[in-house]
């Protein structure tokens, strides 16, 4: 049995999918580099699929779940910060992209460094769009990944329009590419593909990890009478969050028992994906120990099934 791990998008809230993943990590004595054969993740699923898969220089994994949550938690605020003249120049981001990506590549730089796609401990895969080829873009570790470095997938995948600029880079062709959560927030069923197509004779077990799933409503006498200046701020999470469920359906009926998804509903922490306040961090962790909790029995049998090495299973 061949096993794959899918992480969401959702900016901040990638804290939730790093809790629940270590408390996977945490059952198994397993890390997610050793469990899965194939990690896939976009935006902030990215982000935390490329981190998992980072080897060290004696070849174990450089990062736990549990260190990634902690890195969410620790530099969030940084990544999502603004200066006094970048929030008065981008207008609250109505005239330009609402934050610098000078602390966020630094941080990715810290992380990642010089370490290229193809030395992932098993297969890694991120989404990004191109809008200059206007397509989707898979950046994959086994194929291509020799030229492409951890650090340009990471911030291909994470750059997120209104939120961070583009990125121009030459891959496969030149392409500008942003966040991957504009066309695949939830890459679980690009991943399951993958895997169909690279082990098309194994049984195939999906892992899909939620960054939370927004409750909070837009009425319609608000949204009735919106033009450009009002949607532009809402319109991206309202497109991401909104692609979340199709991918979930399909693998529910394609997979039934080989099929997982942890997911909640935030009832306590904000959905905007850049509120890293104190407050917010503290109710995102709330949030990810709610989804453990309720979900305790899935991942009970998840974790007993994840201890067999990786590819020998079935």
């Amino acid at each position: 049995m061949k096993k794959v791990l899918s992480i969401d998008g959702g900016g901040i809230r990638g804290i939730i999918a790093a809790r629940v993943l270590a408390e996977i990590e945490e059952r198994t004595e397993r890390s997610a580099s050793e469990m899965f054969d194939l990690i896939a993740g976009t935006s902030t699923g990215g982000i935390i699929a490329l981190c998992l898969c980072m080897p060290t220089s004696i070849g174990g994994p450089a990062y736990s779940a549990d260190m990634l949550a902690r890195l969410y938690e620790e530099r969030g605020s940084i990544i999502f910060s603004r200066s006094p003249w970048k929030r008065v120049s981008s207008i609250g981001g109505l005239a330009d992209e609402k934050y610098s990506a000078e602390a966020l590549e630094k941080i990715l730089d810290a992380y990642m460094g010089d370490t290229m796609m193809d030395a992932a401990l098993t297969r890694c895969m991120v989404t990004a769009y191109d809008i200059l080829g206007r397509r989707p873009v898979m950046i994959k570790s086994w194929n291509g990944g020799h030229s492409v470095h951890m650090r340009f997938a990471a911030r291909a995948t994470s750059a997120a329009p209104t939120y961070f600029e583009p990125v121009k880079g030459l891959f496969n062709g030149l392409k500008v590419l942003v966040d991957g959560g504009v066309c695949v927030n939830n890459p679980a069923m690009c991943a399951y593909a993958e895997a169909r197509r690279l082990w098309p004779e194994e049984e195939i077990l999906v892992v899909s990890l939620g960054t939370g799933e927004a409750t909070r409503p837009i009425e319609y006498e608000d949204a009735v009478s919106w033009g450009l200046l009002e949607w532009a701020g809402p319109v991206i999470s309202v497109m991401m969050d909104g692609q979340l469920d199709a991918p979930h359906y399909q693998l529910e009926q394609i997979l039934g028992a080989n099929y997982y998804r942890f997911q909640g509903r935030l009832e306590l922490a904000n959905d905007d994906m850049d509120d890293a306040s104190r407050r917010n961090i503290a109710a995102l962790k709330e949030e990810a120990r709610r989804i453990v909790a309720a979900q305790e029995g899935e991942r009970r049998a998840l974790c007993a099934r994840l201890k067999a090495k990786r590819g020998k299973e079935g």
